[in-house]
């Protein structure tokens, strides 16, 4: 499979519509794209996704839905790993402390209960080298 870094701008976004939609049609990505390019530049760029390893394909009567081949945990993970090498220079700690400097009213008490114990055990392994 190709890496995300891989994939145009255009490819990339369709790529994200399909990932945040669940299962798309030809029509379904294009209503998502302001200025959409034509129903054959999509239907093409969706199989060239697929070919890449990104996308897999049902039949539904005479459409094709399109769906990601990878379970959303990993996409994230290397849409992740991709923006912490080229923004933040390899470092999670950096792209970590913009993500919490940000102003984010849905982050609960949980999630930084989560945060502190994965800092913590990071910390840890960090020490014991």
């Amino acid at each position: 499979m190709s890496e995300l870094s891989e994939l145009g701008a255009r490819e990339r976004q369709i790529a994200d519509i399909v990932l945040r939609l669940g299962r798309a049609t030809v029509q379904d990505v294009r209503a998502e794209i302001a200025d959409a390019p034509t129903y054959s530049t999509v239907r093409a760029m969706l199989r060239m996704l697929e070919e890449k390893g990104f996308l897999s394909h049902e039949q539904d009567g005479l459409k094709y839905v399109y769906f990601s081949s990878l379970p959303k945990e990993a996409v994230r993970r290397k849409a992740l790993q991709h923006l912490v090498t080229i923004y933040f220079e390899g470092s999670a700690a950096a792209a970590a402390a913009a993500l919490l400097e940000l102003p984010d009213e849905r982050t609960d008490p949980e999630q930084f209960g989560r945060l502190r114990k994965l800092i913590a055990t990071k910390a840890a392994r960090k020490k014991g080298r």
